[in-house]
This record gives structure tokens, C-alpha cells and sequence, in this order.
């Protein structure tokens, strides 16, 4: 009898051992455990020269040279980023398409009636990696030099003025728009292809101010080709004491962007957490920290499940947000 119950608790253990050995060598985990094993493709829904741009470079960059992979920036600018965002939403759900995103992500379900994705359910939230304020630049043919003169200015010659932003829909967009409601001012909106196309019509003088992230405009704003009046922010940032807050002029003004890294739903776990760890490893790295902070961005990091609960509470409060604002879906 003894002998019979060791035979069956070898022969049990033994089958017990194949099976953890035939699962982790399955054709799903081997997936996980290799990747990756080629070229990444790193979406961009807008043009080169915005902020998701400069962001999806820097981390393209870290990411190839850490896992031996290329990670290809693929710039699909269009319809305020929901053309890009539509590629990856149907795109094969394996990790190998990724997307970057800001404050549009959370705000065109409540500024289309229609999209062709389902913002949270055709999507895996990978990391948030970085938040900014806007500063509000204008052009130097513009006369007010504090944001009181502008709302002055712009009362004075109502529809005057115009505004550029990336798009329709974008952070730029929604930032002036509420400047606009709380100011009671008028002002032309002039939507363009991405945030590159729009700095360079402000620089030449086709519209005259503009929202957008101060990393992409400090050069121009040293060079005395535009002028800063204020930041998006609740209160002045340590990086630019010297630019008031909005909210100092317009109590109750805020619009903070943020900026984050999406996957087609239905891609394995694993690999949303292992591109997780990777993205969190590099926003450790104080060289890269610097470098961000250099460009207006706070690096800031968390798990899928924690961006995931801000991108939720995020649509809901800007629903409220414009609709305030009188702001009506198209």
C-alpha cells in the first residue's frame, strides 16, 4: 500500500510539473516573456513640433536604446487626434502599438456626438507620464501687455482678436474657450493641423495669440518674437515665478494638460504592466526629469489602474466643464 501511494504522489507531482512547465511555455507567455521581439510602432495623432511630439520622441528614444527594439514615432495628425486614435484603437492588441495622448483624449466624448472608438473600452490605459500648464502667448503687434489689458483690448474690439490652437477639441482649445466664458470677451477661433502649425502662424502674424506648452514656444519667447501673459495653472509655477497666473486675473481659472500612453484594449496584462515598468524606470531617471522639467512638463507616474481612475474622473469634469462654458458637441 505505501508503495502504491508513492506512485501515485510521484506520478501526480509529475503531471502537476508538466502542466506549470507546459503553461509557462504556452505560445501566449512565451509572447509576453519575449517582448519585444521587434520594431514598436509609437502613434502620434498630431503633426512634429507639439508637445505629444516632443514627449513621444524622448521616450521612443529610451525605450529602443533599453530594449534593443526599435520604437518608430508614426505622426497621424487629423480630426483634433481622432484619426491617430483610431489606428490604435483597432489596431492587433500585442503591445506593439502604442499611443500618446493629452487633455483631447478626455475631452471629444463631450465634444463629438460621434466617435469612431469607445474612449475607455477601446483602449488600455499604459501610464500617465507627465502633466503642464499652458501659458497664453501673443503676438508682439498686440498691445496688452498684462492678461487685464488683453480682456480690455479684446472687449474693445469684439471678434477682433484671434486665437489659434492644434485643433479643434484640443487642450488649446478648450483653455481659450474658457478664458473666453470667464472673461466675457469674443474672440475668432482658428484651428490648425497641430500645435507646430499653429506657433508658426502666431510667429508670422496670421492669428494672434495662442495656448500651448511652454517648452515649445520658450526659444521664441527669448528671441522677443512673442510675448507671455500668463499660465494655465492655479498659481505661478518655481519654473517661471516671473508669469502670473490666469487665476490671478480670473479667479477660478485652471486648465492643467496632461500627457499619457495608451495600448489597443485586450492586450495581455503582462504587457500592459511590463511597458508600464519600462515608462515608470525611465521617468526615474533625473537626467530625463530634468530634461522635461526643462521643457514646462512635471514627470509623474502611476499604475495603469490609477490612470485609468484619472482619465474617468477627468472626462466627467470637463462634461461639466463645457457644458458650463456653453461649449456644445459637434
Amino acid at each position: 500500500m505505501r508503495l502504491r501511494l508513492a506512485y501515485r504522489v510521484a506520478f501526480c507531482t509529475g503531471i502537476a510539473m508538466w502542466c506549470g512547465n507546459a503553461a509557462a511555455q504556452s505560445p501566449a507567455n512565451r509572447e509576453v516573456q519575449q517582448f519585444p521581439s521587434k520594431p514598436i510602432r509609437f502613434v502620434v495623432p498630431f503633426p512634429a513640433g507639439g508637445a505629444n511630439n516632443v514627449l513621444a520622441r524622448l521616450f521612443a528614444q529610451q525605450l529602443s536604446e533599453y530594449w534593443g527594439q526599435q520604437v518608430v514615432v508614426d505622426n497621424r495628425p487629423g480630426a483634433g487626434s481622432i484619426i491617430g486614435s483610431e489606428i490604435v484603437a483597432k489596431a492587433p492588441p500585442d503591445g506593439y502599438t502604442i499611443l500618446i495622448v493629452g487633455q483631447g483624449y478626455v475631452l471629444n466624448p463631450s465634444l463629438y456626438e460621434k466617435l469612431p472608438y469607445d474612449t475607455i473600452n477601446d483602449f488600455a490605459r499604459v501610464a500617465k507620464i507627465a502633466i503642464a500648464p499652458s501659458i497664453l502667448v501673443v503676438h508682439p503687434s498686440v498691445p496688452a501687455k498684462t492678461i487685464k489689458e488683453l480682456i480690455a483690448f479684446a472687449k474693445a474690439t469684439p471678434g477682433g482678436l484671434t486665437y489659434a490652437s492644434p485643433s479643434v477639441g484640443s487642450n488649446g482649445h478648450l483653455s481659450m474657450e474658457l478664458f473666453k466664458h470667464l472673461a466675457g470677451a469674443e474672440m475668432v477661433h482658428v484651428p490648425y493641423k497641430g500645435g507646430g502649425d499653429a506657433i508658426t502662424a502666431l510667429i508670422s502674424g496670421q492669428v494672434q495669440q495662442l495656448f500651448t506648452a511652454p517648452g515649445s514656444v520658450v526659444q521664441h519667447v527669448k528671441s522677443g518674437r512673442l510675448r507671455v501673459l500668463g499660465i494655465s495653472s492655479a498659481t505661478r509655477i518655481p519654473s517661471m515665478p516671473e508669469v502670473p497666473a490666469i487665476a490671478e486675473t480670473l479667479p477660478g481659472y485652471e486648465v492643467v494638460n496632461f500627457h499619457g500612453i495608451l495600448a489597443p484594449s485586450r492586450t495581455p496584462k503582462p504587457i500592459i504592466d511590463k511597458l508600464n515598468a519600462e515608462i515608470v524606470r525611465i521617468l526615474q531617471s533625473p537626467d530625463i526629469r530634468r530634461r522635461m522639467e526643462d521643457l514646462g512638463f512635471e514627470p509623474v507616474s502611476g499604475t495603469p489602474e490609477e490612470f485609468t481612475a484619472s482619465v474617468t474622473a477627468e472626462i466627467a469634469k470637463f462634461s461639466k466643464l463645457l457644458k458650463n462654458a456653453g461649449i456644445k458637441p459637434m
